[in-house]
């Protein structure tokens, strides 16, 4: 593979930055909030399974001991 130059390089970098589209102050909040809603749900999920495993294991146990 062929060597870059370093001045080369640094304009491909410089233009590959430029075609980034940043999100806006209002895109950012949204996805926010999304992430912290997703993961509320998922701990209320997985308290749910869990305490569903507890109480059926306690069952088994108070059943043989």
């Amino acid at each position: 593979m062929a060597m870059t130059n370093p001045f080369q390089f640094l304009q491909q970098t410089r233009a590959e930055i430029a075609k980034v589209v940043w999100p806006g102050r209002r895109e950012v909040l949204l996805t926010t909030v999304m992430v912290f809603i997703m993961a509320l749900l998922a701990a209320i999920f997985f308290f749910g399974v869990d305490l569903l495993i507890r109480l059926g294991l306690e069952q088994i146990l108070n059943m043989f001991g």
